[in-house]
């Protein structure tokens, strides 16, 4: 692992936890919650300024920050607690953090395109030799790719992702002259042909992907798509862990991570320079912070999910029961869900190690 890579990770996983954690200091401030400490980064305090009721500091080591809010952990008497808040304070508070990371990677997003321009649309241009066929199943070249097994497609790569992920036979609609057309289900088989290095390969036997007149208006609306796009590809992935089709040897923790990133900026410098570089890091880091964003959300113990996922059957309880359950046992179900979190993350760093290091 290279030097750069390391610094990379400080930059990515310190800015992206700072922001995450600046959200819930916002919202808690907004919302009347007694915020005790908003610290930058971890571990000992470099810097240290109280302001009102609140302590700002910049700690050691840059890998994140906390938002230290008045009953989170514990009951208080103060009405000012985020213990003693109504749910809905509760429910915002505990989001912010997850949009303020959707937001940090949509506004990447943003720089990216009008940087460099949106992606290539997902046009079908024409076949290779040997697949002519294709034409006979109702595609006709100048077609954009609308939907492919009802999943909505709107640039290159997600045309090439859910046609991998395809069988032969599959379900699309395509935009035709500025009307959609359905297609119905149409066989793409896989088929040997002979790529342009005269290589035998096996492929659908179909081009796709053009470039598109790219205003202000398009720009915007495709860095929506974009976020978009990564929020579900978090969920593809969240749901290939849970059908098996991938493993605890596929997944990636810091390290792992970090090479990639490493690995995403060399490719991007050998293809362009130190632009094509930048544009490809914060492209990573977009997808990162909306990762993070997903994630955050899940219902799992010591995450924001499973913050409000224990705010919902705390209410359910009180519904019923007119009673709350004590803070100490909730705090319990935390502290069961970081260990078992902490031990996934070993699991996979071990795993990481295994694969980019040794």
């Amino acid at each position: 692992m290279t030097i750069f890579s390391i610094v990379l990770i400080i930059l990515f996983f310190g800015l992206l936890i700072a922001i995450h954690e600046f959200g819930h200091f916002v919202a808690a401030k907004s919302l009347g919650v007694r915020v005790n400490e908003f610290a930058i980064g971890m571990g000992p305090a470099l810097l240290s300024r109280q302001k009102g009721e609140t302590t700002y500091s910049l700690r050691l080591f840059p890998i994140g920050g906390f938002c230290a809010m008045e009953g989170e952990e514990e009951s208080s008497d103060d009405p000012r607690s985020f213990h003693n808040k109504p749910f809905w304070k509760k429910f915002i508070i505990l989001v912010a953090g997850a949009f303020m990371n959707f937001v940090a990677g949509l506004v990447i997003i943003l720089v990216i395109f009008f940087l460099a321009g949106s992606p290539a649309a997902p046009v079908f241009t024409g076949v290779m030799e040997g697949a002519e066929e294709v034409l006979d199943t109702g595609l006709q070249p100048g077609d954009r790719f609308y939907t492919i097994d009802g999943h909505r497609i709107y640039f290159q790569s997600d045309a090439m992702i859910y046609l991998q992920r395809a069988g032969e036979d599959v379900d699309v609609t395509v935009v035709r002259d500025g009307e959609k057309v359905d297609l119905g289900v149409i066989s793409l088989p896989y088929r040997l042909l002979t790529d342009e290095n005269g290589q035998q390969v096996e492929k659908r036997g179909i081009y796709v992907g053009e470039f598109l007149e790219d205003t202000v208006f398009t720009r915007l609306q495709n860095s929506w798509y974009q976020a978009i796009d990564y929020v579900r590809m978090v969920w593809m992935g969240l749901g290939d862990i849970f059908t098996g089709a991938v493993g605890l040897k596929d997944m990636s923790g810091v390290i792992g991570i970090t090479a990639v990133a490493g690995e995403v900026g060399q490719a991007g410098a050998e293809a362009a320079g130190l632009f094509g570089a930048v544009i490809n890091l914060l492209d990573f880091t977009a997808l990162i912070a909306i990762n993070l964003a997903v994630m955050n959300l899940l219902p799992i113990p010591a995450l924001d999910g499973g913050q409000i996922f224990l705010l919902l059957v705390n209410g359910v309880y009180h519904l019923f029961s007119k009673k709350y359950i004590d803070q100490k046992y909730l705090g319990y179900v935390n502290a069961a869900g970081f260990i078992c979190l902490i031990a996934l993350m070993i699991l996979v760093a071990i795993n990481d190690v295994n694969r980019f290091i040794l």
